[in-house]
């Protein structure tokens, strides 16, 4: 467990005064005058406690720590923040992050300027080795597309990327290393404490990612925006967004505008509807995009499609539209399989929104298609299949999609609670990579307890040590890990209508399947994982967040709350 630099009984350790250049006597030169700030730096940190958070304390887990006590960093308030051309975007976002608790300017600087910076980012030419016989007795692989090594020593911190979503990565990193309040809105007196040593880290999946469903109620930009720095935050690389269903359209398509206009109005239990233009779709994806946060787009078929029907009754098997549909029942809606008009539908409407999309995948859905016999349902996927991978993108469906015929690249996203499924497996063979969202441990919508007052259980109760403890890896029988694309916590929204309650359903659950998708099976230990994760209720509460206060983690004193206490905070806080 990190030490609580804040903790009730303490207070935060105000920084001392430190003389800088400009602050000499008089008749003192400039050269005297940078030695006696040389001479404070060093007696501040002589004299200063241990850094607040260890090296170790990171969530992932990075795959190699190396602390070094003696090579703790504090964080002067004159720092400037070194780049390359590569490393400027992460730069500005880091200061970004520093600048509101630390109160310092905090510049981003080129090397060749002559500032003094005493951070500095680099983006490696090569992304090779990176000099890894000081962090664990031999030469390291290379980082890879998003890997980093950062290193604290009391002349600075540097970290090293082959790409900017490693230096990103790293910088995340760098971010959790400072004591909790440094996610403070305000200026907050405090050592910006680094804690020494190196770390040398990487994923093990290339695929971690959320799923936000945003149709059973209805969340704005601003909202999804703020789940995309949830994800970020724990080096989650893919928001998935499940954006059609039978309560509502949430996209809008050219070509079929009535889709939103009669179908996008409506959400569970009557609540507002809603729906995103093409230029909100494009705002969220260029966020995202900046935090190297990939978006995946899920178009449900060819089930839960009551909206689509609403909005155009010529795709439904009787030619008759149904009543708009604001309950949680599923399986009871599909298109017509043997009528070309629905073809040229889903033609019209993965183009529209693969031209809207530069991330590589295309969600189908496929599951819950109920009504639809086998060979219909087969038949169909086959044909939708080979629709999405006419526009260049790659077929991403639920495990009900296993049976159809293989597609290049086709990942299968398996959401099931025993991993016995030879139909799976069987894809797997044929080609298929899969993702693992086993509803009884991955889903953020089953309730922690039988308390929790929103939430569904029917996978099962998911409390935080279910969340963590599977191995994605080895989850389903006879698909071998190196089939595993990747992990994917979804959360469905009937029961969730508010920013706040996404948050206490995503927290402190989040952070752990982020653990097994980033982090090496080697780390993977629910002991070390609930200390970790304790020292992050304190970043939550300074950064605004709400979460569970889950019993079974040893949050620091003071920060003990009742289930019911947290989820009515959730559902007034906005």
């Amino acid at each position: 467990m990190s030490t609580n630099p804040a903790a009730p009984e303490t207070g935060p350790v105000p920084a001392l005064p430190r003389p800088t250049s400009t602050d000499r006597l008089p008749g003192v030169s400039p050269a005297a005058g940078e030695l006696a700030r040389v001479a404070a730096d060093r007696a501040t940190d002589l004299l200063a406690p241990p850094a607040p958070v260890r090296l170790g304390d990171v969530v992932p887990a990075p795959e190699r720590v190396l602390p070094d006590p003696s090579g703790d960093f504090t964080i002067p308030a004159d720092a400037a923040i070194r780049i390359d051309a590569a490393g400027r975007d992460v730069a500005e976002q880091l200061a970004g992050w520093l600048r509101p608790a630390t109160g310092f300017p905090l510049p981003v600087t080129d090397p060749t300027d002559g500032a003094e910076g005493r951070l500095t980012l680099t983006v490696s030419a090569t992304g090779g080795d990176v000099g890894g016989g000081d962090v664990g007795g031999g030469d390291e692989a290379a980082l890879g597309d998003e890997g980093y090594r950062l290193d604290v020593t009391g002349d600075g911190v540097r970290i090293t990327a082959a790409t900017p979503a490693g230096l990103f990565h790293g910088a995340q990193t760098l971010r959790q290393l400072l004591p909790a309040a440094i996610e403070s809105a305000a200026p907050v007196a405090e050592r910006w404490v680094l804690p020494g040593g190196t770390i040398v880290d990487r994923p093990r999946f290339a695929y971690r990612g959320a799923m936000l469903d945003v149709v059973r109620h209805f969340f704005g930009v601003d909202d999804v925006l703020r789940v995309v720095d949830h994800l970020a935050r724990y080096k989650l690389n893919h928001l998935h967004l499940h954006l059609t269903d039978d309560q509502g359209w949430r996209i809008a398509v050219d070509s079929r505008p009535r889709l939103t206009e009669a179908g996008g109005g409506t959400a569970v239990g009557g609540a507002p509807g809603g729906w995103y233009t093409r230029d909100d779709y494009r705002r969220i994806v260029a966020y995202a995009a900046r935090r190297h946060v990939t978006v995946v787009p899920e178009i449900d078929l060819p089930g839960h499609t009551n909206a689509a029907l609403v909005a155009y009754p010529e795709l439904a098997p009787g030619k008759t539209a149904p009543p708009p549909y604001t309950g949680t029942d599923v399986g009871f809606s599909y298109l017509d399989p043997h009528d070309e008009r629905t073809y040229a539908f889903v033609a019209d409407v993965v183009g529209e929104v693969a031209a809207l999309t530069p991330g590589p995948w295309l969600h189908l859905g496929g599951d819950e298609a109920f009504k639809v016999p086998a060979g219909d349902y087969r038949a169909f996927v086959e044909r939708a299949q080979a629709l999405v991978a006419a526009t260049g993108k790659t077929v991403v469906g639920w495990h009900q999609i296993a049976p159809a015929g293989h597609v290049d690249g086709r990942v299968v996203q398996w959401w099931g609670t025993n991993g016995d499924d030879p139909e799976t497996a069987d894809a797997v063979r044929r080609g298929a990579r899969l993702v693992l969202s086993p509803g009884n441990h991955a889903y953020l919508d089953m309730k922690y307890a039988p308390d929790t007052p929103i939430g569904h259980d029917w996978a099962g109760l998911v409390d935080v040590r279910r969340a963590y403890e599977w191995d994605p890896g080895a989850h389903v029988h006879g698909v071998p890990a190196e089939a595993v694309l990747g992990v994917e916590a979804p959360l469905w929204t009937e029961s969730v209508t508010t920013r706040a309650e996404i948050e206490f359903m995503m927290f402190p659950r989040l952070p752990a399947v982020a653990e097994l998708g980033w982090s090496p099976r080697s780390t993977h230990d629910w002991a070390g994982f609930r200390q970790r994760l304790a020292g992050h209720g304190p970043r939550w509460s300074a950064a605004g967040i709400a979460f569970h206060a889950a019993p079974e983690i040893p949050w620091p004193a003071g920060r003990g709350e009742a289930p019911a206490d947290a989820a009515g905070r959730a559902r007034t806080a906005a």
